[in-house]
């Protein structure tokens, strides 16, 4: 299983990202994916999560109305789309699958958000 997020960079408050994170060596379509962010002497914390049919997703309470997670399955590739970013949101975001009750990370992509 890889999983390699990209699409991170600096942007300035209340701009926007896409996260894209792309999947190989599972089949993609038969399972969620979420994605998690650590900050600077913080602990990883819970971002969002899309089912396998990308028709249930959820989100910590922080990122509703301003993150959307979205999948292609014939891609084999999970995004974030980051909306209206606050500094707060900066951080090294990362990728999870669990395959077969295995937890697998990305390496993560950083997000700094700052003027």
């Amino acid at each position: 299983v890889q999983l390699v997020e990209s699409g991170g960079g600096l942007v300035q408050p209340g701009g926007s990202l896409r996260l894209s994170c792309a999947a190989s060596g599972f089949t993609f379509r038969r399972y969620g994916m979420s994605w998690y962010r650590q900050a600077p002497g913080k602990e990883r914390e819970y971002v969002a999560r899309i089912l396998r049919d990308a028709g249930s997703t959820n989100y910590a309470d922080s990122m509703k109305g301003r993150f959307t997670i979205s999948r292609d399955n014939a891609k084999n590739t999970v995004y974030l789309q980051m909306n209206s970013l606050k500094p707060e949101d900066t951080a090294v975001y990362y990728c999870r699958a669990d395959v077969g009750g295995i937890d697998y990370w990305g390496q993560g992509t950083q997000v700094t958000v700052s003027s």
